[in-house]
């Protein structure tokens, strides 16, 4: 190794660079081994050059790494990229995506603040929301995603942050979320995006009129189902008291986890072009399927969002929920029957993967909560991978048999 090494053209100039150049180089700096690859920085503290350094870093005096629980050039690496391709002026990462909701919560609220949450997200949020933040005397009400005007006549005084997914899991209902900012605008409230279902190669929450953006890295991000990981990305005031709060709580992504993720951005928009295009084609099949009652996907026209997907969205995503007839029993007969995809919660894997939302993902709410939510017992939530869709399609037909009988 030369000592007397300089960066000079060994790093990438990005001014201008478009999203897939970002999501291939951005955030990277080389080191003075001039490697190619990402390093991946299996550290859990640094050393110093003296006492005086090591004081004045610990007191964010000068610039340089700490501590491993919330600043770690690998990790670093990839916020800088999340945050280049979302349009963010910083991102964070964390240990998972509802960590990522955690700390966002944590950070920019207060016992006494009020918070409205779409009645359309994931199971596993309801309880954050209910069982915990609730706990601490954060006040907590649930609206209709779509329904600008409900948001709008239930905030409050002390209304602080509104909480969404969209296209929700698992019934691709959509927000407008240009209408819904100007909303939490007027309230002082800030809107928070929960973008794991389109990422950011579909849809750019902030370009929108959010606040903040949030993921589930464990999804679209990796890819292929290899690791945990969630990141929360918006403007430096805020990003900077998420910081504040990892460092102190320490709900933080493994250098390891990160540098998978990194791997995963580079094909991000290739993945989820193929991942769309099948999810498309099979939604259209199986809405024409006398054994499906409903499909619930933005792709569809008929679905009732379709519109507003076309002016926010640049494809209509991977997950395609259905309702078969015949409640859980015809579900779990159609799940069974399939002798290709997974059955498994998981989704955004390069492996195509099924499961029954009402006695998994969603299991753990009260009957009235799921069926506020939509979800019936003969949903059946289908995230499509990357495999050789005629494939997928056979192996759907085998449920389809099934629940005839």
């Amino acid at each position: 190794m030369n000592s007397q090494w300089q960066p000079g053209r060994l790093n990438s100039d990005l001014d201008g660079a478009g999203f897939d150049t970002l999501a291939v180089r951005a955030g990277q700096t080389r080191g003075p081994e001039g490697e190619h690859g990402e390093a991946l920085f299996l550290t859990s503290s640094y050393v110093f050059r003296s006492a005086a350094e090591a004081a004045a870093c610990f007191a964010g005096e000068q610039p340089g790494n700490v501590y491993s629980r919330y600043m770690n050039p690998t990790v670093r690496t990839f916020e800088e990229r999340i945050a280049a391709m979302e349009g963010a002026e910083q991102a964070v990462a964390t240990a998972s995506g509802m960590a990522a909701i955690l700390a966002t919560v944590m950070s920019l609220c207060s016992a006494g603040d009020h918070i409205l949450v779409s009645r359309s997200v994931f199971g596993a949020t309801v309880s954050l929301f209910d069982k915990y933040f609730k706990r601490f005397g954060v006040e907590v009400d649930y609206v209709g995603l779509s329904d600008i005007d409900r948001w709008r006549a239930a905030c409050k005084p002390n209304t602080r942050l509104f909480f969404v997914e969209s296209p929700s899991n698992p019934l691709a209902e959509l927000v407008d979320i240009r209408a819904l900012a100007r909303v939490a605008q007027e309230q002082g409230a800030l809107l928070a995006v929960d973008n794991c279902f389109c990422t950011p190669a579909l849809q750019k929450p902030l370009a929108l009129g959010a606040d903040i953006v949030i993921h589930s890295a464990t999804k679209y991000i990796d890819g292929q189902g290899r690791c945990l990981g969630g990141v929360v990305a918006g403007r430096h005031e805020h990003m900077q008291e998420v910081v504040g709060f990892l460092r102190t709580a320490g709900p933080s992504l493994s250098p390891f986890n990160a540098w998978v993720f990194l791997k995963g951005l580079e094909t991000l928009r290739l993945r989820m072009a193929a991942h769309c295009a099948s999810a498309l084609e099979l939604a259209r099949w199986l809405a024409q399927q006398p054994e499906v009652e409903k499909v619930y996907y933005a792709g569809l026209p008929s679905h009732p969002q379709h519109a507003l997907a076309c002016s926010q969205q640049s494809a209509f995503g991977a997950v395609v929920s259905f309702e078969v007839r015949g409640g859980r029993e015809a579900a779990w007969r159609f799940i069974d029957a399939t002798r290709v995809v997974s059955i498994t919660a998981n989704l955004g894997d390069a492996k195509t993967t099924i499961t029954h939302p009402a006695s998994t993902t969603h299991g753990r709410l009260p009957a009235e909560t799921r069926e506020a939510a939509g979800i019936r017992d003969g949903l059946i939530r289908l995230a499509v991978g990357l495999e050789d869709v005629e494939d997928l399609r056979a192996d759907l037909q085998r449920g389809l048999e099934a629940v005839r009988g």
